[in-house]
This record gives structure tokens, C-alpha cells and sequence, in this order.
């Protein structure tokens, strides 16, 4: 079996800007407490008539017309998202609509923050089993829909947005672009992170995942690394789930990923879920912070707790 490779990524993000003063005036916060805590200044929030599909096909939009590609060249669709509001249509079968895909494959994966990850190696896994020729992989949410902005302890963290990636098989004899992925979860473990009730609301266990997050991801995201065979301190970039200033900045040290740029898209985006991997990758792609052929740590973690992450080289 041929290993696959990302072809192009992309992102996008609604045009309104939430900042810590603007926060300030609907709750009992201030700049200094929210960018002391979670190291976040600005998010943006889409609007009511801007749902979760429309964040998607915009990213995925971009994301094909960087592959060179078209609607017709996609045969499969996977969207990671916690936020869609229906069961059915789904939003992959939704994002194939509004792009025109004719007759894709087309699955949803909640694996909340952790859901691109979870996306993009089943889209490996897929390709590589000659299930699929190119694949979009999606990760968006509307975090906005599910919070309660009378919380300060949750209002302050959430963004809104959408990455996406364009999965393709490696041509022959080239190495895989995308390498194994190491995922799992702590599922006793899974009231840490909710959204549940009717209407949804986001919740989490602050301190819980803290140091869950900076006591076994390092040892987890290592272990990534190691499957890939690329050592942490030849990275060229780290890219971790944009939760939490201080969750992202003790992982990447611990990592020993000297040498990596480290994505910090959280002080300007919030925390966005499943978008918040791809999004930030895409920036630095963008910002030209990383080169054609680097190898990049993508690494999702949260909602179960779950985690799975892998090395990929940049389009």
C-alpha cells in the first residue's frame, strides 16, 4: 500500500472580533485576568446565519483550490466537528453540497478537540487501503452555539472556525507524507470536557485537564514522534490543540522540540476544537514560518479525554 501526504490546507475564520474588553462588558473579567490564565486576547464568532457546514466549505474551499484540485477530484469527506446542530444531513454531506463533491463518502467524527487527528489518520488509513483516491478532512466548530456567556470560566476561552486538508496517495516510491498515528483516551475520565443538556452547554474540569495535559501528553506526544521515526528535536514545527496558553507552552518544552516552531494561534483565535490543529497549522504555512517537506508534529487532545497525534511533512 502507497502512504498518503497532505496536498494543500487551508483555513478560515468568521469576520467577527470578540476581544478580552469587549468580554469584560458582558461578564466579571478583565484583559489582565483572561491573558494571565489562558494567555487568549481576541476570538472570532460567527454569526446566526453563519452555521458550522459554511465555516467548513469555506476552509475546504481553500484548501482545494491550493491542491490545484476540483470538486470532482474528492471522493471522500470527513468532517470532525462537536457542534453540529442536526443529526441528519450530517455535515460532511452538507460540506459536499454546498461544494458541489458529486457522490463522496461523507462521515461526521466527534472526537471533540481531538477530532481533526482522528480524521486525518482515518483519511490515511483509508487512502492507503485504496478505499479512497483524495480525501477532504474538515475540522470546525461553532463553539459560540454551546457556551454560556454568563460563565466567565468558559466564555472566555471559545472561538470559532474551520481548517481543512486535502489528503491525496503518495505517488510511487515517495515516503508518506503523513505518518502513523498514536491516539487513545481515558474515557473514566470523560466528564472532564462536556457539552451535554438540552440546550447543549460547553463545561470542563479546569485544573483536571491541566495536569492531565502537562503530566502525560509530553510522554504521549514523544511517543508519536518515535513512531514516526523523527526525533522531537529535528521538528520543524509543533502544532498542539489550541487550548490553553499555559497548556501548550509546558507540553512543547517538555516535548524537547528545540528547534520547532511552536504554534500559539490560541491568543488570537481562542480555543476553537477541532478546528484549532489544522487552523493553526495553516497559519503557519501562510506566515511562511514553515517550509515544503518539513515535519510537523500535529497533536489534538481534550474532549473524552482523548488525544491521537502524528508527524506530517507541510505541503
Amino acid at each position: 500500500m502507497n502512504g498518503s501526504r497532505i496536498a494543500a490546507i487551508g483555513h478560515y475564520q468568521p469576520a467577527r472580533v470578540l476581544t478580552n474588553e469587549d468580554l469584560a462588558d458582558m461578564v466579571d473579567t478583565s484583559d489582565e485576568w483572561i491573558s494571565s490564565r489562558v494567555g487568549i486576547r481576541t476570538r472570532h464568532i460567527a454569526g446566526p446565519d453563519e452555521p458550522v457546514d459554511e465555516l467548513a466549505a469555506h476552509a475546504a474551499a481553500k484548501a482545494l483550490a491550493g491542491a490545484g484540485l476540483t470538486p470532482a477530484d474528492i471522493d471522500l469527506v470527513l468532517v470532525a466537528t462537536s457542534t453540529a446542530v442536526d443529526r441528519s444531513p450530517n455535515m460532511a454531506a452538507r460540506v459536499a453540497a454546498r461544494l458541489g463533491i458529486p457522490q463522496p463518502a461523507a462521515m461526521d467524527v466527534n472526537v471533540v478537540c481531538a477530532g481533526f487527528t482522528h480524521a486525518l489518520a482515518t483519511a490515511d488509513h483509508t487512502v492507503r487501503a485504496g478505499a479512497a483516491t483524495r480525501a477532504l478532512v474538515i475540522g470546525a466548530d461553532k463553539m459560540s452555539d454551546v457556551t454560556d456567556w454568563s460563565d466567565r470560566t468558559t466564555c472566555v476561552l471559545v472561538g470559532d472556525g474551520a481548517g481543512a486538508a486535502v489528503v491525496e496517495a503518495c505517488p510511487p516510491g515517495e515516503e508518506p507524507g503523513i505518518g502513523p498515528v498514536l491516539w487513545g483516551s481515558v474515557p473514566e475520565m470523560g466528564h472532564a470536557v462536556r457539552i451535554e443538556g438540552t440546550p447543549p452547554r460547553f463545561a470542563q474540569e479546569g485544573q483536571a485537564v491541566y495536569r492531565w495535559a502537562t503530566t502525560q501528553l509530553p510522554a504521549i506526544a514523544r511517543s508519536t514522534c518515535e513512531r514516526a521515526g523523527v526525533a522531537p528535536e529535528d521538528l520543524a514545527g509543533v502544532v498542539l490543540h489550541q487550548a490553553n496558553l499555559r497548556i501548550i507552552e509546558p507540553l512543547a518544552e517538555k516535548l524537547g522540540a528545540v528547534n520547532a516552531v511552536v504554534a500559539r494561534d490560541v491568543t488570537e483565535s481562542g480555543n476553537t476544537s477541532a478546528a484549532s490543529v489544522p487552523m493553526a497549522f495553516s497559519k503557519l504555512l501562510e506566515q511562511g514560518a514553515l517550509s515544503a517537506g518539513d515535519p510537523v508534529l500535529l497533536f489534538g487532545f481534550g474532549g473524552n479525554l482523548s488525544y491521537a497525534g502524528q508527524v506530517v511533512r507541510c505541503p
